[in-house]
């Protein structure tokens, strides 16, 4: 079944902190065209008051921040609504993920960056605040983007898994277009978070490892891979969802603590490469555990699908099976997230359920976001 078309805006602040991802798509589902993206870098300063948010913050600072996140959350879906020619009239909505702050299912989940602010910046109607609802029906509130996994990018023939590789990895194992069988979706567990953050931690004029250039140029140490390893999280069951309550600055000093113990000698390189290692055994993990049927290809997208390394040992870790970019079969990699989210915002409008129970574990298919009309 199609639909009319109608253009949508989807931003997206993802738990690495790197910056906001702005779409503008032309939806009319099973089909999505990407009219336009863009990536606004969040400032260092900018950077630090949204991973401070989850430690120290004030009430003071948490209002301060759910404001001026709106203000750059707007800018960018002005920014990229300009660079697609696209005034306010032509736009349905903006779809709005925000900034997830604190994750705590079944207990709440806290995603920033006021709509009303947005709306107000725009004078674009704005769907926002898509997982508390997940959550209040007794659901995970993640992984959110296996619907658009499943509208939009499902193989034709055979099941097909999707590889999110934000700050935290998450997968969705599809069935073939119009088939039956459940989605199965979850975090895996870090994406990026872990690299990142020992990264600047190690080496402070950087905010990445660009292209994976230290951890190429490390060796991994094993033993304190193995001891990464038996976090619990890793062997828990789906439903599952993770974020930096987990993968937090605590635990990149514990991480960082057990390399230095295991090889006092450990170069930056080598512990960046035990963080990469890090995510690709626990994404290999997560497939023999959980979804360890045959698959049509794996499709990597998120923001560490650009960091060649990490791609070489995911390839590496998740042998013999396919892994491809998922600009190799779609669009560019780094957008697909902001397209999920203007896909919600989009069934939202239609009324049609943004969830997947069989995903999430809620108690059945709701539908995700609130109004805050322009």
């Amino acid at each position: 079944m199609t639909h009319s078309p109608a253009v949508l805006i989807g931003l997206m602040s993802g738990t690495s902190a790197d910056g906001i991802s702005a779409a503008a798509v032309r939806l009319a589902p099973p089909k999505a065209e990407l009219l336009h993206f863009l990536t606004i870098d969040y400032t260092p300063a900018q950077r630090d008051r949204l991973l401070r948010a989850a430690e120290t913050a004030t009430p003071d600072e948490y209002a301060r921040l759910n404001f001026d996140l709106g203000a750059w959350l707007g800018d960018a879906a002005r920014e990229v609504m300009g660079a697609a020619h696209l005034s306010p009239r032509d736009v349905r909505a903006i779809a709005s993920h925000g900034h997830t702050l604190w994750h705590i299912p079944p207990h709440g989940t806290w995603q920033a960056g006021e709509s009303a602010v947005i709306a107000e910046r725009t004078g674009v109607d704005v769907v926002s605040d898509f997982r508390v609802r997940d959550v209040a029906a007794g659901g995970q509130g993640a992984p959110l983007v296996a619907i658009a996994d499943q509208m939009l990018f499902a193989h034709d023939t055979e099941p097909r898994a999707l590889q999110n590789l934000g700050g935290i990895a998450n997968v969705s194992v599809v069935p073939p277009r119009g088939g039956a069988a459940a989605v199965l979706a979850f975090d895996t567990g870090p994406g990026c978070a872990v690299i990142d953050g020992v990264v600047r931690a190690l080496a402070p004029t950087l905010a990445f490892d660009v292209d994976g250039g230290l951890a190429a140029r490390g060796t991994v140490i094993a033993a304190a891979l193995g001891e990464a390893l038996a976090e619990p999280f890793f062997a828990a069951p789906p439903p599952k969802s993770t974020g930096r309550e987990l993968f937090s600055r605590e635990y990149i000093a514990r991480f960082l603590h057990g390399c230095r113990a295991s090889n006092p000698n450990a170069r930056v390189e080598d512990i960046a490469a035990t963080a990469v290692a890090l995510t690709a055994r626990s994404i290999a993990i997560a497939y023999d555990r959980f979804a360890p049927g045959p698959l049509a290809d794996v499709l990597l997208s998120g923001g560490g699908a650009r960091n060649p390394t990490l791609v070489r040992a995911i390839r590496d870790a998740l042998a013999p099976r396919t892994v491809r970019l998922f600009s190799e079969e779609f669009f560019r990699d780094d957008a697909k997230e902001a397209v999920a989210f203007a896909l919600l915002g989009w069934l939202f409008l239609e009324r049609q359920p943004g969830n997947l129970p069989s995903a999430t574990g809620a108690q059945g298919s709701r539908i995700l976001g609130k109004l805050t009309p322009a």
